[in-house]
């Protein structure tokens, strides 16, 4: 249960991160509304706070995280950008989830 927590903080953290910075994007990139800013830098406030719920340490909560974030920023791009991954994007995530689990959840001594 321990583990399936964790995985939904770093999906939660992952998500408000690439929502916000989406948003700012939209809002300097795109033009859109100033509401866009304010969302997306609501968004990356609660980023921040999010991973302190994990239980292990600073260096590796962020060292796991940045596997989640490259997973979470694929699928942004597929499902948001409509850009599909390639075959070297999808290995490339298998590696880093295979880090993710090994960094968070090995049994250590």
């Amino acid at each position: 249960m321990e583990i399936a927590k964790s995985l939904f903080y770093f999906l939660l953290a992952g998500l408000c991160e690439i929502g916000g910075g989406y948003l700012m994007w939209l809002w300097l990139r795109e033009n859109r509304s100033i509401w866009f800013a304010f969302i997306g830098a609501g968004l990356l406030i609660f980023y921040g706070i999010i991973p302190t719920l994990q239980p292990a340490n600073f260096g590796r909560v962020y060292a796991a995280y940045g596997g989640i974030f490259i997973l979470l920023a694929i699928l942004w791009g597929w499902q948001i950008d409509r850009t599909a991954p390639d075959k070297f994007d999808l290995l490339g995530g298998w590696i880093v989830l295979l880090g993710v689990l090994v960094i968070m959840y090995a049994p250590r001594a």
